[in-house]
């Protein structure tokens, strides 16, 4: 059984297995501790803070964000986000739909010629490639679903990886009417990282991969494959499920809450 093959029966194994009991403890407690931030069942009013005046070199600055002329702080919801990147997908505005997922993404982090505004006016440079790449993968998330975006976006654009695309997928999934299969979801390092040890306690207990090489390899810190964010939604819109037939958790609860609670923490496996 080579690499590969093994990873494969790894991945059905979680599939299987989904979420261990002291997991959906956790995530209970987690929830009982949040539910009254998050009474929909979804995580939209989670808010992240950003300093718009580090930011003030990037057009098209949406009119969402608050002006980089403020002084001191902002906060911005992923409904606020969500809302914004739904008013510029009417009009194509796909760099502005960029631009409000990716200050939400880096929030405080990004400083004054650090990575975040730095890599974004990389990112913004590219220009024709950035703009049909945008265009590609909206069509793609409506048409044919999450992965064919995400495929569409994979590479295609330097400095443009997978924790900050998926973002911009997630939030276009959130403002399209409807997408076909299963909601995309962010996928980034924090949430790989909360994945591994899962895989690699299920790859130690079933022999598939004693050691973890495998799951280090499959759930690594960036540039997942288009197959690798496949069997993440997969197995998180399956956990969600999972976690919905325990009375610890928000009776039809979507996905990305769960993504939320992982990667604020409510869970790591030991692995």
């Amino acid at each position: 059984m080579n690499r590969q093959d093994r990873a494969d029966a790894v991945d059905r194994e979680m599939a299987v297995r989904l979420l261990p009991e002291e997991a959906l403890t956790a995530l209970g407690h987690w929830w009982a501790k949040n539910k009254q931030t998050c009474p929909d069942g979804t995580p939209q009013a989670h808010a992240v803070a950003y300093t718009p005046a580090r930011w003030a070199p990037t057009t098209p600055w949406p009119a969402g964000l608050a002006s980089t002329s403020h002084a001191g702080d902002a906060h911005i919801s992923r409904a606020e986000v969500t809302a914004m990147v739904a008013d510029a997908l009417q009009r194509e505005a796909f760099r502005e739909a960029l631009v409000a997922t990716y200050v939400w993404g880096k929030g405080k982090s990004g400083t004054p010629g650090g990575s975040g505004p730095f890599t974004l006016q990389k990112i913004l440079a590219a220009e024709n490639l950035l703009d049909e790449a945008l265009a590609a993968s909206v069509t793609a998330l409506r048409d044919q679903g999450a992965v064919d975006a995400y495929t569409v976006l994979h590479k295609a654009v330097p400095q443009f990886g997978p924790s900050f695309f998926t973002k911009f997928l997630y939030f276009a999934g959130q403002a399209l009417p409807a997408v076909p299969g299963p909601q995309p979801l962010i996928l980034d390092r924090v949430l790989s990282l909360r994945l591994r040890p899962l895989a690699v306690a299920v790859g130690r207990e079933s022999g598939l991969d004693p050691d973890g090489t495998v799951a280090a390899w499959v759930w690594a810190e960036w540039d997942w494959t288009p197959h690798r964010y496949s069997v993440y939604l997969s197995f998180m819109h399956a956990a969600t499920r999972q976690l919905a037939g325990t009375k610890a958790w928000q009776p039809g609860a979507a996905p990305d809450l769960l993504e939320y609670a992982l990667f604020s923490g409510a869970w790591t496996a030991t692995g």
